[in-house]
């Protein structure tokens, strides 16, 4: 009697198998039952797998040590080849996948398998686009799997692949995203949704290091965003009153611009929430763009010091017009005469081959201190 996949269980879970922990244990503990096996596996290999283990996903009775370890030695390390040559889609026994191997390992390979309580086999290969290959062993110890039962591994095979594609695309797109948060994390860029009375709805979680670090901004008891200095936190909560009320065409409305300390280097760039997502519960009204830094200005002196070859005092001159500031402005907040913070400049654009204040805040913005 045929079974019957298409519209089985087997296949919803072959489908769901990406979302699980561990991957795809649905389908084999299914695939198990209904083949009656003792073992169920899916063992996946890599393009480059000649430097890399399989992964293995398992359900039943795990082979012994001995076994997988020679099945992978002999069957794949002693002849990369003989997998790749496996038709896909098609399902192999014992005896077929031990004529890839010479007659001194296939017989030490039977005496494993008897000693394993595995007496029959059944396997069938798919190759994913990219490469990486995956093949759905199960085995008995006791009676012959049937023609019906071996079908049911063939017609598994196409579902198991586009599964497969699918996976391996969402798995592609989870490692780009990861690089690209650690690099905005570097770069000490987050963003923390609030509502119309300025209290935090979310976060990103470099905003979150921000505001439990405590310095520039935090979060009053009741959700406020607050900024530590007070007259920061006066233009902060007037800004979001601002934006939270007007209308999307009032000029001069869409984004407000605040630096909210000066050590450490933190400035926020405020606009209205857009109006997607307003049935959801607590949607927010107001995004703050957060670019700072919970290190220390001390801290970012000794880091342009080691980068540029600079004395402490001209470090701490050159974090300064980094960000801006003019020579008779930086020199009051460093307490230095005028005369003494352009004498500092003309010794800090010689060292670091810079022709002015502008190359400067170029040359610091895009060097690797950014994701220090």
């Amino acid at each position: 009697m045929a079974i019957i996949i298409e519209d089985s269980d087997i296949v919803s879970a072959i489908y769901d198998g990406p979302f699980e922990q561990p991957l795809w244990s649905t389908f084999l503990d299914r695939l198990r039952s209904a083949l009656r096996a003792d073992y169920a596996a899916i063992i996946f290999r890599a393009h480059d797998a000649g430097s890399n283990r399989p992964v293995e996903l398992v359900s039943g009775k795990r082979a012994a040590p001995a076994l997988r370890a020679m099945w992978e030695d002999e069957l794949h390390r002693s002849d990369p080849r003989s997998q790749a040559q496996l038709r896909d889609g098609r399902v192999y026994d014992l005896a077929e996948l031990l004529e890839r191997v010479d007659q001194a390992g296939a017989s030490k390979a039977l005496e494993l398998f008897a000693a394993s309580g595995i007496r029959e086999l059944r396997m069938v290969r798919i190759t994913e686009p990219s490469g990486v290959s995956a093949g759905i062993y199960v085995t008995r110890e006791r009676g012959e799997f049937t023609s019906a039962e071996s079908a049911l591994l063939s017609k598994a095979a196409p579902h198991l692949r586009r599964a497969l594609r699918s996976h391996i695309a969402l798995e592609r797109e989870k490692n780009r995203f990861t690089i690209a948060s650690e690099v905005v994390e570097r770069l000490n860029f987050g963003w923390i949704a609030l509502n119309a009375q300025g209290c935090v709805v979310e976060t990103s979680p470099e905003a979150a290091r921000v505001l439990q670090h405590g310095r520039g901004l935090k979060t009053a008891r009741n959700g406020r965003l607050l900024a530590v200095d007070p007259s920061a936190d006066r233009r902060l909560a007037s800004a979001i009153r601002l934006l939270a009320a007007s209308a999307d065409n009032v000029a001069g409305m869409r984004t407000q611009a605040i630096n909210v300390s000066q050590d450490p280097w933190m400035e926020l760039l405020l606009t209205r929430a857009t109006r997607d997502g307003q049935l959801l519960s607590g949607a927010p009204a107001v995004v703050a763009y957060l670019q700072g830094d919970t290190r220390s200005d001390a801290d970012r002196h000794v880091q342009i010091a080691q980068l540029f070859g600079l004395l402490p005092s001209e470090a701490r001159l050159a974090l300064v017009l980094s960000r801006g500031l003019a020579i008779a402005d930086a020199a009051q907040v460093l307490g230095l005469t005028i005369e003494t913070a352009r004498n500092y400049s003309k010794k800090i654009y010689a060292k670091t081959g810079t022709r002015g204040q502008s190359d400067l805040v170029r040359l610091i913005l895009t060097s690797v201190l950014a994701l220090a």
